[in-house]
């Protein structure tokens, strides 16, 4: 990939913001949200929208996100579409990069423009990218090390960004769980945005379920709490005899960012003993990759990884082919699960695995994310069979 050209095109073209990669191409373009610089792992997200939801996702920590749709930011932003649950956070995208410059919003949900809203959260963004160019980089060259640098007076230390993007370690063997999980317990009773009506409560619920925060958005609280839960969220390193104490229905594994293998090391011995008790368990994303690992498969990560709200998956046990939003770098490898596990979802893309269950117990995961947020509600099934599981166990 060649650095970009904008000073040719225009001469007078003064870069406010870089993105320079490890092995030294420099993109140049216009700089927007926080002053500064960001190292992390670029990587291409399709969604045509939710890119709000997409930069406060807790699973993008250590991430640069590149949007394939050229127009970001036209909706403006709020505080209602945060996937983040402590809004004083800012875990998520380290830094966004767009093809076209951010117009003014045009929604009557929007509060404040895109531009101020990066500022306001530390996100270092840039326009005036080829995307398409720089996905089609990725696609052929793998996720690439980066640094994106932002300053209005357009002074860098090019050669100092190419040195920090070089010996940035990458995400291989990184536990990033720590600085997005929850510090404590606490509980969720919020059910999911309805129109005209907003945000509802749980007021009765039936189930008692347990979430373990590995980075958990706040749309798959809510469809916890509207499936009809008692919602209570643990931090990454709780106990299995603490979690256990809270005598749950269920327990929930949950999204998160980072190697699977590095964040197991403490969190895989508590779900095998979570998965011995024979409480019914759900785990996506993360929470699946580990419970994969748990069970004793391997995970690998991925060349280019799957990010975006259009990724078809087949579910195995009923042959049905749902549309998906992906946000993973890292994969279990199907071939590894051994006997007794059952490969319940694979990718249409590439064949990767995309679920699991375990034979004879009420035991699920997939990889994808079925809250969506953005994306279709094809998967919201799930969290259905979730609750038959408990109803089934409770009727035992």
């Amino acid at each position: 990939m060649t650095t970009s050209d904008n000073s040719s095109r225009w001469p007078d073209f003064k870069p406010t913001a870089l993105l320079v990669l490890a092995d030294g191409t420099v993109l140049e373009g216009v700089g927007l949200g926080a002053e500064g610089d960001a190292v992390g792992e670029v990587c291409f997200n399709t969604a045509m929208t939710g890119y709000e939801e997409i930069l406060t996702d807790p699973s993008y920590a250590g991430q640069l996100v590149t949007f394939t749709f050229p127009h970001i930011g036209n909706v403006g932003a709020n505080d209602e579409d945060i996937e983040t649950v402590n809004m004083a956070a800012t875990p998520g995208a380290r830094g966004v990069i767009l093809r076209a410059a951010v117009t003014e919003p045009s929604n009557y949900r929007a509060t404040r423009h895109l531009d101020r809203w990066l500022k306001a959260r530390g996100i270092v963004g840039m326009s005036g990218v080829d995307t398409r160019a720089l996905t089609a980089c990725i696609r052929a060259q793998g996720t690439p090390n980066a640094v994106i640098a932002h300053a209005a007076d357009g002074v860098f230390d090019r050669a100092a960004l190419t040195r920090q993007a070089r010996e940035w370690p990458g995400l291989v063997g990184m536990d990033l769980v720590p600085m997005v999980t929850t510090a404590q317990r606490y509980g969720w009773d919020e059910t999911p945005w309805q129109w005209g009506d907003g945000f509802g409560r749980q007021e009765a619920p039936q189930f008692n379920v347990v979430a373990v925060d590995y980075g958990i958005k706040r749309n798959i609280l809510r469809l916890l709490a509207g499936e009809g839960y008692k919602v209570t969220v643990v931090p990454a390193t709780a106990s299995a005899e603490d979690i256990l104490a809270l005598n749950p229905d269920g327990i929930f594994l949950s999204n998160g960012p980072g190697d699977p293998a590095e964040t197991g090391k403490y969190a895989v011995p508590v779900i095998r003993k979570l998965v011995e008790s024979g409480k019914p368990t759900f785990g996506i994303c993360l929470g699946h990759q580990m419970l994969g690992l748990a069970v004793g498969g391997k995970t690998v990560k991925m060349h280019q990884g799957h990010h975006g709200a259009n990724h078809p998956v087949k579910d195995k046990t009923t042959g049905k082919v749902e549309i998906t939003s992906m946000n993973h770098g890292f994969a279990l490898d199907g071939n590894s699960l051994p006997e007794g596990v059952t490969e319940t979802h694979v990718s249409l893309f590439d064949g990767s695995n995309c679920g699991l269950k375990l034979d004879g117990k009420p035991v699920f995961s997939v990889q994808y994310h079925p809250e969506a947020s953005p994306g279709p509600r094809d998967s919201h099934y799930l969290f259905r069979r979730f609750t038959e599981l408990m109803r089934e166990r409770k009727r035992a």
